[in-house]
């Protein structure tokens, strides 16, 4: 298929997962402040921090405070990786590749596109914020769910598939992390009921805390990590992100799995048997702030692979 076509379709995906994770990484935060005690370490600006666009929000903003927070993260039409610039850019996208996304495809987009923009001209979701992050998340999985009950599974799918899951699986790192920088108060509190309300909410936010209830009874930061970044069978998890990733690049590419014939495969498989053969402890040897770091990091380099092999213009050799 065309590389125009290849590439749009891998970032509506991407933006519509971002869009997604942005909510949740808002809703996460509002969850946790409702069981903070007083005096407890302000939210917000570490929630900044971790999306990596800090000097930008302190040049726009400045006070790190839960309005300014989420204007910025949600409808900042300057800012690239809001919602609302998300939404945006997915759009454009779909309406350069309508011939090859279906129709019900395009109209959620638009709906959920236009759902956000009708919340930024209101100014009512600071009101209620998590009511509309809700709604963020259910209009992502519905564009989800239909894109796959109408798509076929052809080499535009694969695309859609590697440019959601890498998404994805950068993201559960990260809200990960935000469990490191904020959601503990101090270390006494490490083991306590308020440790496992923090634990819980984190869980709530990537929508696993059921799933893990059934793997395990009993919450712990080593069972949760383990979930979150080594389970092969939940859908946020990073190693199934990874595994599912992997199997559709190569389905792009005819290669038999194990095997790679560019950079992104050679990326992605290398990181793919690493977590295959990582443990929960190794991951805490190496602290788990600078394993995901790390995991971010690689995750990128595979992304920018992606665009290298696949989307960037070749120069024309003579």
């Amino acid at each position: 298929m065309l590389s125009r076509v290849a590439e749009s379709i891998y970032w509506i995906a991407r933006n519509v997962e971002r869009a997604e994770n942005i909510g949740r990484f808002i809703d996460v935060t509002l969850n946790v402040i409702l069981d903070q005690p007083e005096g407890a370490a302000e939210p917000w600006r570490p929630l900044v921090s971790i999306t990596g666009d800090h000097e930008l929000f302190q040049e726009r903003y400045g006070k790190a405070t839960q309005d300014n927070v989420i204007r910025f993260l949600t409808f900042d039409p300057e800012y690239p990786n809001s919602i609302l610039s998300c939404l945006h850019s997915a759009r454009e996208n779909a309406r350069g590749v309508r011939e090859t996304i279906s129709s019900e495809m395009w109209e959620q987009l638009n709906l959920f596109y236009y759902m956000v923009m009708d919340a930024a001209i209101r100014g009512e979701t600071l009101d209620a914020p998590q009511d509309f992050f809700h709604e963020v998340k259910q209009a992502s999985h519905l564009f989800n769910g239909i894109t796959d009950a109408t798509m076929s599974r052809n080499q535009a799918w694969h695309f859609f598939q590697v440019g959601k899951l890498l998404e994805r699986a950068d993201k559960t790192s990260r809200i990960l992390d935000v469990k490191y920088f904020i959601l503990l108060p101090s270390a006494r509190d490490v083991g306590t009921a308020l440790d496992d309300l923090q634990w819980q909410a984190m869980l709530r936010s990537v929508s696993g805390f059921e799933m893990y209830r059934k793997r395990y009874h009993k919450i712990t930061p080593a069972r949760v990590v383990d979930f979150l970044v080594l389970d092969h069978e939940f859908p946020r998890a990073i190693q199934h992100c990874v595994e599912i990733a992997d199997q559709s690049l190569h389905a792009i590419s005819g290669k038999p799995s194990g095997a790679f014939s560019n950079p992104a495969e050679q990326r992605l498989g290398q990181l793919r048997s690493e977590l295959a053969y990582t443990v929960v402890d190794e991951i805490f040897g190496k602290g788990l702030h600078e394993y995901l770091d790390n995991m971010q990091t690689r995750l990128n380099k595979v992304g920018e692979s992606i665009v290298d092999t696949f989307f960037a213009m070749q120069p024309v050799t003579t």
